[in-house]
């Protein structure tokens, strides 16, 4: 169901909505995880007794990454999954995500049948049918071992120095352990949450940490994840960002060279130009969907492709996963490098990003830039400008009136010029 804004009283409705509409498909069982802000453990009490007044019973993972709930609905044989979390966003915010039984997202009509059971008076079952509540005390070992199992057994990571960002977030025991049990020297950071400091200047969203210490340390590379553990972005020996597009552009090149690629690879919108030309290049179909990692999932099972992501750093890998899952993209990559006995940038060395500009115009809510003959003028001259070394992309954002400008091309100040005139058209248009 995506993520929520939240109060109490809506967990509470939504658990109990939730709740009928699963018991009244037989599921009885559910299993909840969160990440470590504040808010979560509000939000999971008033979850637990929408569910309750259901009749449907909870297990508890406690602080858990996002994959991990996904993996262990279906480990537990639960009959659906809820994340409590906002991913990458301040603390201050939250959100709650729905799982299947295959740790996948919820089928459209179960969604739509819990939103429509919100509307209805909140009941509750006779005192005999209440649902019961439970902890599972072994969640976090059993998610350890499930991420070590997706890395080959013939290699080990010994040797390695690799500094560990878990941006205070529901990583923050599991990923450090996951790469020492492996071999790694691990140097952990952003691991002493305090319900406050998630995703606060470090994690996937703010590698300038992570950076640092990977050159203070002089480790071999850095790995940061964001708060629920769904994104994965790395930082190289040299203290250089290795982003989601760089990331599957490394699994989908060595799973190519193995021969285990099963069909192409799936980006988005906002993937970069680079990226697509290297994989034709490569003989590797690829196909764009819309930015937000659920379209990416819609077309590789569509497709029955098994490599997906964003330059954001989600990064779906479903011959070991059902969702984007930070520490398992982590691993395939560190797998590659062992295979080609390469540093995390000599994998990267026949693949240069162009330059990438996204600027976000704020524009009357009534006004429609796209339709505007200025913007059109301004962008058909930065398309003209770039050629086939470029591209523009405008899109509107789904929450606020902004207009998303994104350029990109070889020739970093022309990309620049460009963004800013369809910028400033877009302006002069609306304003």
């Amino acid at each position: 169901m995506g993520e929520y804004p939240i109060t109490p009283e809506f967990a509470l409705k939504l658990g109990w909505a939730a709740g009928k509409v699963l018991s009244s498909t037989g599921t009885r069982k559910v299993l909840i995880g969160k990440d470590t802000r504040i808010s979560g453990y509000m939000l999971e009490s008033a979850l637990e007794a929408g569910l309750s007044a259901a009749g449907v019973q909870a297990s508890f993972v406690g602080p858990m990454p996002t994959p991990a709930v996904a993996y262990l609905t279906r480990t537990f044989r639960a009959e659906a999954g809820i994340v409590i979390s906002a991913s990458h966003n301040p603390y201050y915010d939250n959100g709650i995500k729905f799982f299947s039984a295959n740790g996948t997202k919820l089928p459209d009509e179960v969604e739509l049948a819990i939103e429509a059971e919100l509307d209805n008076p909140m009941t509750c079952v006779d005192s005999a049918a209440l649902g019961k509540a439970r902890r599972i005390e072994d969640a976090a070992g059993r998610y350890i071992e499930f991420c070590k199992s997706t890395f080959p057994n013939k290699y080990n990571l010994s040797g390695l120095k690799i500094v560990v960002d878990c941006a205070h977030g529901a990583t923050y025991h599991i990923a450090p352990k996951v790469f020492s049990e492996l071999g790694a020297e691990v140097v952990a950071i952003g691991n002493q949450p305090d319900g406050l400091n998630i995703n606060e200047k470090c994690g996937a969203t703010d590698t300038g940490l992570l950076a640092e210490k990977v050159l203070e340390h002089k480790a071999d590379l850095g790995i940061a994840l964001d708060g629920d553990g769904d994104r994965v972005m790395m930082i190289d020996q040299h203290g250089v960002q290795v982003d989601g597009d760089e990331i599957l552009y490394i699994l989908a090149k060595d799973a190519k060279l193995s021969n285990h690629l099963s069909g192409g690879v799936v980006g988005t919108l906002m993937s970069n130009l680079a990226l697509e030309q290297a994989f034709a290049e490569m003989d590797i179909p690829f196909s764009r969907a819309k930015v937000g990692d659920r379209y990416v999932m819609e077309q590789l099972s569509e497709r029955g492709w098994t490599y997906g992501g964003e330059n954001s750093g989600h990064i779906i890998c479903l011959g070991h996963t059902t969702t984007g899952d930070g520490i398992v993209a982590a691993l395939q990559v560190l797998a590659a490098m062992l295979a080609q006995k390469q540093s995390l940038r000599g994998l990267l060395s026949d693949l240069t990003l162009y330059p990438q500009l996204l600027v976000n115009v704020r524009f009357k809510g009534d006004s429609d830039p796209l339709s505007s003959d200025l913007v059109k003028k301004a962008q058909a001259k930065a398309e003209n400008q770039l050629g086939d070394s470029g591209r523009v992309l405008l899109r509107k954002s789904g929450t606020e009136p902004l207009l998303r400008v994104m350029v990109e091309g070889a020739d970093s100040a022309l990309v620049e010029q460009c963004a800013n005139d369809i910028a400033d058209a877009v302006r002069a248009a609306c304003n």
